[in-house]
């Protein structure tokens, strides 16, 4: 809610103006103490409690709901597509993404893609203890030394992995049959279908990540709405509701894109990660719509009034009627932040519980 409007919407409500007030063409001028209601012969406005206690600004964005860390899973064995796993599927360490030629590919734990062949006499290299952590978790262990060196052992314990796997027993690890990702993947999209060739270099899958996240595209303009750590509310398809953290805040501005035409820098947004506390209220959804109620601003123990109360003053700023007595009394206030149709004031004597002239409703 802006304040001009606001303001605009709180003097056009005003009935009377109230006895010590003027109704003028630039607003309301002050005129000094009250006056009895009952003496000039103007009835009283219709009144609201000055209140205090804790104000919250927020604002409500939208946002989509899905999964962290899409990615697509590359290819590098030719032939034809003989399986491929269903959108959803959960696949983990040591299962099959899919299979090429009845061979399967298979999906391993790393940071560190693979870009070599591995195999006995091979250079050291972090990939290699990829590779050795793998087998071990694998349970391919037995004597094997966990390292960057690709020992005889290691050899071994590919082989019997291997077997077991349905692969071709060489004793080496290549691109076409290993995959190096982060961690457990859910598969969001298949490309291609069963019978299909299969290329080397054309990604097969979309996979993300199995954590549930909303991400937001903020505008820049409004940045200062998420901030690190800070709980928001999400609102879900269907009315339900669920608590959530920002996680992640982008440090570099995105362009829409604009096909045929320049982009409008002021269209530039930061992306937002919110990580929902709760992720079995938004079971079964994805890449789902959703609203996202961030906060912008606290401001603790302060008195409030309610927007309408506000009146522009011809001297500037605004002010309040103050009803006490059966007097009405004008006096100018400073505002403060504005949240769930309140505001925050202050000045001109306000004290909790007085009274403030509101249009009748």
């Amino acid at each position: 809610m802006r304040r001009s409007v606001v303001i605009a919407v709180a003097v056009a409500l005003v009935a009377g103006g109230g006895a010590a007030a003027v109704v003028l063409s630039g607003g309301l001028a002050l005129s000094g103490s009250g006056t009895p209601a009952q003496a000039t012969g103007v009835r009283l406005p219709a009144t609201a409690a000055v209140k205090r206690g804790d104000l919250v600004d927020q604002q409500t964005v939208s946002g989509t709901l899905g999964y962290t860390g899409e990615r697509t899973v590359p290819n590098n064995a030719a032939g034809t597509l003989t399986w491929l796993p269903p959108a959803g599927r959960l696949l983990g360490r040591g299962a099959t993404l899919y299979k090429v030629d009845r061979h399967p590919v298979v999906l391993m734990y790393g940071t560190t893609p693979m870009y070599r062949t591995l195999e006995y006499g091979v250079s050291d290299g972090p990939d290699v203890r990829q590779l050795e952590e793998n087998l071990k978790k694998l349970g391919y262990g037995d004597g094997l030394t966990v390292d960057d060196h690709f020992s005889s052992t290691t050899s071994t314990r590919v082989l019997e992995w291997q077997d077991d796997k349905g692969l071709a027993e060489t004793g080496t690890v290549t691109s076409a049959n290993v995959v190096f990702l982060p961690g457990k993947v859910r598969v969001k999209q298949v490309s291609g279908a069963t019978g299909d060739p299969s290329r080397a270099g054309k990604p097969v899958l979309t996979v993300t990540g199995t954590r549930r996240v909303v991400q937001v595209d903020l505008d820049v303009a409004d940045q200062q709405l998420a901030r690190k750590g800070a709980r928001v509310t999400v609102e879900l398809p269907g009315g339900a509701s669920a608590k959530g953290k920002i996680t992640d805040v982008g440090t570099v501005a995105q362009l829409p894109s604009a096909s045929g035409q320049q982009a409008n820098p002021q269209d530039a947004t930061i992306t937002t990660e919110i990580t929902l506390s709760d992720a079995k209220k938004a079971r079964g959804l994805d890449q789902a719509p959703v609203s996202v109620d961030l906060q912008s601003e606290t401001r603790k123990n302060v008195l409030s009034v309610p927007v309408e109360a506000l009146l522009a003053l011809r001297e500037g700023g605004y002010g309040v009627q103050i009803v006490q007595d059966g007097t009405v009394k004008l006096v100018p206030v400073q505002i403060g932040i504005f949240a769930s149709g309140q505001v925050e004031v202050s000045g001109g004597g306000l004290a909790e519980g007085m009274k403030v002239g509101v249009p009748a409703s």
